[in-house]
């Protein structure tokens, strides 16, 4: 078995992880929002993949099931106060008082393991109420709308460009912010990047309500006072790592 290390842009990554399984990848480890790991048998085309692949590096691997060492980096997974993540493949019971999300690593972005997820959870958790009409902008994985709902939202709409992320997600639809009526939602959660955030920042806030609450995430510590200066003034910046959220207000 041989494995391809392969970097690219944070909003091309749910793309190239398709990608890789259509080219019968025998399995794929998320190293980052941008670079991930995907092993193949010895008998696929190394030098095909590699031109599918440019710059992409080479592993030859152990004879070993890199699948299930793959699954045993990912166990369940607390986050916040409330939920409970938990890969398709494990039955571990729920702790009393989280909601269980089953999450499916590798096929979109948003399994709760990377940084910026947890922190939008975790602002999930303090801002939906039971009144909040919810939007989540490039929703990958499903896994915040899904936790929207879970936190009792009144409405969660959800919507990514990528076909492949909307069937994943199973919900939503395919298109972007832009699709949304004005001062429609309470809150918008965009866990994407910073290009994408700054590009959309005047949507992201014509959609929400006088007092709406924007959650826009997805940067580095060092990205984030460009993103800034595309929102709205009341903000907050939230930390995990060299990650962070930016919490901003339409007051």
């Amino acid at each position: 078995m041989f494995s391809l290390e392969i970097e690219c842009d944070p909003e091309d990554r749910d793309l190239l992880i398709a990608d890789l399984w259509e080219h019968h990848s025998a399995g794929i480890v998320e190293l980052s929002n941008s670079r991930v790991r995907a092993f193949f048998e010895d008998s696929e085309d190394r030098s095909e993949l590699l031109q599918l692949f440019p710059g992409a590096a080479v592993r030859i691997e152990e004879d070993r099931d890199w699948v299930q060492s793959a699954r045993d980096l990912l166990p369940p997974m607390e986050v916040g106060e409330r939920f409970f993540l938990v890969p398709e493949w494990r039955d571990d019971p729920t702790p009393a008082g989280r909601f269980r999300i089953v999450v499916n690593p590798g096929m979109a972005f948003g399994t709760g393991v990377h940084e910026t997820t947890r922190l939008c959870l975790e602002a999930l958790e303090e801002f939906v109420k039971p009144e909040t009409r919810v939007l989540d902008v490039g929703t990958g994985s499903g896994i915040l709308a899904r936790a929207a709902t879970l936190l009792g939202a009144a409405k969660v709409y959800a919507c990514d460009t990528d076909p492949i992320a909307v069937e994943i997600a199973g919900h939503g639809f395919i298109g972007s912010v832009s699709a949304v009526a004005t001062a429609s939602v309470d809150l918008v959660v965009a866990n994407i990047s910073p290009e994408a955030i700054v590009a959309l920042a005047p949507e992201l806030a014509r959609v929400l309500r006088p007092r709406g609450i924007l959650l826009a995430s997805g940067l580095e510590i060092p990205e984030v006072e460009h993103v800034k200066a595309a929102l709205p003034p009341a903000q907050e910046v939230r930390r995990k790592g060299n990650w962070a959220l930016i919490v901003t207000s339409t007051y």
